[in-house]
């Protein structure tokens, strides 16, 4: 479903992406991890179509991204911080978003999962961060897209909402899509990820289940594991 090859990526001095090589052809909740700068968030915002890879191939669906961009109907996003407009009512927000995507969108079960009847009057500007969260979660997940792409998707969530979270990923996932999650909690992605996929100074360093990832770094506890990863000498 996502194939990317030799994807290069450079602002000014900077080269962010030297090289990525990275195929998901099944369904599953893949896990981008790697320390600040090493690509995670231009590698996801080139499959967005956000930024435009200087050399490289990226298909989704078979299909080349480059001048076509009905590709991204095929993708649910959650951004990590979403910048609402401060105006619009939790409602207002949903219905223009409805609209923007012109498709009518599961949103009440999310709504009453989540138990946002009471702020769906409110102005966006007055919610705590965890119920703009949220609201996030409605909105990338109303619609019914093969790829949902979760930028660090636990931030900010109660308890509670942590494990409707959970729930929600796993049934996504039963109806065969594939889930690329960001998150600094090892724990969360420990529990939820089929794959890692551990960028590191822009290429992918390793690729593959948590297991195979202790096997290669002789670590029992997966945690010490990515820890390993970084400190180990890859010159």
């Amino acid at each position: 479903m996502i194939n990317i090859e030799q994807l290069h990526k450079r602002f000014g001095k900077n080269q962010v992406l030297k090289g990525v090589d990275l195929e998901i052809t099944k369904k599953g909740v893949f896990a981008i991890l790697g320390p600040n700068g090493s690509g995670k968030t231009t590698l996801i915002k080139t499959i967005l179509g956000m930024v435009i890879p200087d050399k490289g191939k990226l298909l989704v669906g078979g299909i080349p991204i480059n001048k076509n961009w009905k590709y991204r109907d095929q993708i649910d996003y959650l951004p990590q911080i979403a910048n609402f407009p401060a105006n619009l009512t939790v409602q207002e927000l949903i219905e223009m978003i409805k609209d923007l995507r012109n498709h009518p969108g599961e949103d009440k079960k999310l709504i009453a999962l989540f138990k946002l009847e009471p702020f769906l009057s409110k102005k966006l500007s007055n919610l705590s961060g965890g119920t703009k969260q949220k609201v996030n979660l409605v909105l990338t997940l109303m619609f019914d897209s093969p790829i949902i792409i979760l930028d660090e998707p636990t931030s900010g969530l109660d308890p509670i909402a942590l494990l409707h979270l959970k729930a929600l990923i796993k049934e996504e996932k039963a109806k065969g899509k594939i889930i690329l999650i960001t998150s600094h909690i090892m724990s969360f992605v420990e529990e939820m990820a089929d794959e890692i996929v551990f960028l590191l100074e822009g290429k992918v360093y390793f690729k593959g289940s948590i297991e195979a990832l202790k096997t290669q770094t002789q670590e029992s506890n997966f945690e010490h594991a990515i820890a390993n990863l970084l400190t180990f000498d890859h010159a």
